[in-house]
Formats: structure tokens, sequence, C-alpha cells
């Protein structure tokens, strides 16, 4: 596709929802550490995990387990808050991805606004990339949030396919082609300034396939969906069914 050569695509598995269910009734079960373990036998190539301000899914002792107890790469997704720096700095997490975050919200609503907060942000990534931590920031599919992505230093953007995955459950064709066509541009002009290109949010069995055939897309990050279907099916199972939709549709384009 244009010319872009194909690259493996990684999964990373979100966990959050396991704890959430955990969390529901209190005492340590499900295990979202142990939901972990299973993702790296199912085949997932990272832990995405988010630690909200209030701990309503992931908390404090999640985080130490999965840095102490897991070999895959951690993905820590966080608010630009003091708090949330100061864990990033003691865990030193391979990735932090920094997200919007409201207290209200159910799940997040949209993309950061690296645009218009970039003095605000920019002590953060510098802050965690001088520690050695990997910085994605959780955009809108815009150039102009690319733009400042780039500016503020961070090399990875994760791209919210929010919009999309909810066009599709408005069963609008027309919705879902200009969604996925932002998406399809913003790929390419994220590879194109020198950006490593994630995407997430919403992304089920049933719409993967055009997202994970884009070939600038390195990762995708995925885990409401998953946890839900494991209820149906196994952890297991669905992982591994995301995974070979996800190369299916990137092997389409070799």
């Amino acid at each position: 596709m244009n010319g872009v050569p194909t690259v493996p695509l990684r999964l990373g598995v979100n966990i959050d929802h396991v704890a959430t269910i955990r969390n529901a009734r209190g005492g340590d079960h499900p295990d979202p550490v142990r939901a972990a373990e299973m993702a790296a036998a199912a085949g997932a190539d990272g832990i995405t995990a988010h630690l909200r301000e209030d701990r309503r899914h992931i908390r404090d002792h999640d985080i130490e387990r999965l840095m102490g107890d897991i070999e895959l790469p951690l993905n820590l997704e966080m608010a630009a808050t003091e708090e949330m720096l100061a864990i990033a700095l003691r865990h030193r997490p391979h990735a932090v991805c920094i997200v919007p975050e409201r207290r209200e919200e159910v799940t997040t609503e949209g993309g950061l606004d690296a645009a218009g907060q970039h003095n605000f942000l920019k002590p953060f990534v510098t802050r965690l990339s001088d520690a050695g931590i990997r910085v994605s920031l959780f955009i809108n599919a815009d150039r102009f949030q690319l733009e400042a992505a780039r500016s503020l230093g961070a090399p990875v953007v994760e791209l919210h396919t929010g919009a999309y995955a909810h066009a599709g459950d408005k069963g609008s064709d027309s919705l879902v082609k200009t969604e996925l066509e932002r998406l399809v541009t913003s790929a390419r002009d994220g590879a194109e300034m020198g950006l490593e290109v994630h995407a997430g949010h919403g992304l089920t069995f049933d719409n993967v396939g055009p997202v994970a055939a884009l070939p600038q897309v390195r990762e995708l990050n995925i885990g409401h969906f998953l946890i839900g279907e494991a209820i149906f099916s196994g952890l297991t199972t669905s992982i591994q069914q995301m995974r070979s939709l996800m190369d299916k549709a990137r092997g389409e384009q070799e």
C-alpha cells in the first residue's frame, strides 16, 4: 500500500477491565496480573494498563506487580499530572502513553490536545524521555496534533480510533469511510514526520481489519472488547482470534 514496506504489527492487550471486575466486589479476583500472563502466552506483544487518578480499575500495586512479574513490555497509560509522573519515574515502564482524563468520564472520550497544551505537556515529555521511557501521546487523527507531538519530542503517537469504531456502531457506511480516511491520512502523515504510529480504542473483531491493514501502524492497543469477549470464549481464545485477524489484514498488504 502506497509503496510502504509491510512491517510486523504488534498487539498490546489492555488489562484494565479485569481490574474493573475485581474492584466491583473487592478482594483479589480476578487478578489482572494473571490476565497479563495469559495474554503473553496467547501471543500479545505488550501489556497496557491505565492508572487513573481515581484508581477505578488498575491500582498502584498492580503496576508494581506488572513491572516485577511480567516479561512483556508495559505501556503505562496516564494523565499528565505530577502524581502520575512520579509513579512513572519510580517504576520506569517501557513506555508511557499520556492520555486525557476527566474524573466523570466512563472511558477516554477523545484524544489529547497536544497542540493546545504544548507548553504544559513539554516538561512531562522531557522528564519521561530523560528517564529512558518511551513516550507516546494519545491523539485524534489530526495533522495539527501530529505536528505538536513531533514538536514536543514524543517519538510515538497513538491514534484514537473511537470515532471510526462509533461510526460503525451507528451503521453509517459513509461515516465509517470518512473516519477511516482520517486514520489513513494521519498514519501516513505521522510516519512521514518520523513518528511511530500506534492506534487503539473501540477496536473489535468486526472493525480491526482496515486499521490493521494500514502499513504505517506498528501497534494496536485493545482491551475492553477482548475482556468482554473472554466471558464467552475465554481470554486466550479472544486474544488469539484478534491476533489472527490482525495478521490476516496485514498479510493482505504484502
